[in-house]
């Protein structure tokens, strides 16, 4: 089988949006690089029961390599992310996520950037952009991301849900937690007050620290 560990993770990581609340149902998705191939969740599948050969391996032309199953309809998004999505350090791209967060998704209804609340803002770059709406699993969707994504290693795309990229799986999905935690800790200061942001001087300070963050 056709990047058998990778499938597996797609597998297990699938089941965490859910537990983690990141997607209700069969909503969201999740892809792994390797190379010129691309496993991928399947669309309309319980990730309760997604086993590894059922998620589907594409090319990055979009050309079904393995696996019966129909990929998600947001490929499109996906693959626009491999071939195009630059990482601000140069780092390789092998990992996608693509959530519907509830807290993501209430503050793309309500401004074009996220505030920046708290420092791990710099998770994703000296900012976090919205992508204007689009109808989902359409080039028009991949293109304003791309667009939001420029410098960056996620966004949040309008009355939908967020996008995050790394050289691994694990990254990508630490990137989704910590922009949904973001966005409820503005929205939950927001509810009582104005809450007080930091300065960008400081979030591309820390953008910068973050680079030699953990163990080597």
């Amino acid at each position: 089988m056709l990047l058998a560990e990778h499938r597996e993770a797609v597998c297990d990581y699938a089941r965490r949006m859910v537990t983690d609340g990141l997607v209700v149902g069969t909503s969201g998705n999740i892809s792994v690089r390797e190379g010129d191939l691309v496993a991928v969740t399947p669309t309309g599948v319980d990730y309760a029961s997604l086993r590894p050969e059922d998620v589907p391996v594409l090319r990055l032309d979009g050309s079904p390599v393995e696996g019966a199953l129909r990929p998600t309809s947001e490929m499109p998004m996906h693959l626009a992310v491999y071939r195009e999505a630059k990482d601000p350090d140069g780092a390789d791209v092998a990992a996608v996520v693509h959530t519907h967060s509830t807290h993501a998704v209430a503050v793309s209804t309500l401004v074009d950037e996220v505030p920046a609340v708290h420092y791990m803002v710099a998770a994703i770059g000296s900012s976090v952009r919205v992508a204007p709406y689009a109808t989902y699993g359409t080039q028009e969707l991949a293109d304003h991301m791309l667009t939001a994504l420029d410098g960056r290693r996620g966004c949040v795309l309008g009355n939908h849900g967020t996008v995050t990229y790394g050289t691994d799986l694990a990254a990508a999905y630490s990137r989704a937690q910590q922009l949904e935690w973001v966005c409820q800790v503005w929205l939950a200061a927001r509810s009582v007050g104005s809450p007080r942001l930091l300065p960008g001087a400081e979030i591309e300070h820390v953008v910068d620290r973050l680079r030699g963050y953990g163990q080597k």
